[in-house]
Parts: structure tokens; sequence; C-alpha cells
């Protein structure tokens, strides 16, 4: 379907171009050399419409038919519903990400690289410390 509409849109082309190049201007009449009749009315003379005219009003038509119907075929082919990365392979992706560190400032040294931090251990009950007892005073002598 495809080819036989893009051979269509290739001879409504060729005949397109021979119909336009085989029709006379509308001021190519000697009265038109010497601006007599058609210098008075703004867009020339309108004569009846020849056989080389309808010709060129099909053809035209004809051409843009083909011309959207070749557009359409072509977009339905192509896939547009379709991304770029729905074919790249999938990376796993991280589930934790190691904290950002900030960048260090002139003149300060930089800060240590973050370690491996490890759940701390449930508190069980302890009995409180005793408050710490007074040191001696030391003997005078």
């Amino acid at each position: 379907m495809y080819y036989l509409v893009l051979a269509v849109h290739i001879i409504v082309c060729l005949f397109l171009m021979v119909v336009i190049l085989l029709q006379s201007g509308k001021a190519a009449d000697l009265a038109g050399a010497f601006g007599g009749m058609g210098s008075q009315t703004a867009f020339g003379p309108r004569g009846s419409a020849t056989l080389l005219s309808k010709a060129t009003t099909a053809s035209a038509i004809i051409f843009m038919v083909t011309s959207l119907t070749l557009s359409i075929m072509a977009t339905r082919s192509a896939g547009l519903g379709t991304t770029v990365l729905e074919g790249a392979p999938s990376k796993p992706v991280p589930t934790q990400s190691a904290p950002a560190v900030p960048p260090p400032i002139p003149g300060q040294q930089a800060p240590a690289a973050p370690s491996q931090s490890y759940p701390l251990p449930e508190p069980t009950q302890q009995k409180a410390p005793a408050p710490a007892q007074p040191a001696p005073a030391p003997a005078k002598k």
C-alpha cells in the first residue's frame, strides 16, 4: 500500500511540474505588454477555466492528499510511541547510598571519610553508677 501511494505521488509530482510549466502567465497577452485591459483590475483579466488550469487544480489536490497519506503511514510504521530508554539495559539501583561528604574549605584540613556505621545494641537495664566521691584533700605539712 505504501509503495502504491508513493508511486502515485511521484507521478503526480512530475505531472504537476509539467502542467504548471505549460501554462501561460496572466499578463502574457499583447494587451498586458502595453498596460491595457488587465492593468485596471487587481489580479488581471480572469478568463474561463481552461483544461490546463483544471488539470493543475486536480493534480494539486491529489499531491496534497498523497503527501498527507505518506506522512501518516510513515509515522505509524516508525513506532513513535517508544523511547530510546525502553531498549536500554536496566541497571540495578543501589538500595543504600553513602552519605555525601561536604567539599573541603580552603585553608582547613579536609574531614575524614565517613566510616561504616553499625547499629548499636539495645541498651540493657543497668544500675546507675554511684556518684563519684570527692577526692580527699591533700594533707598539710
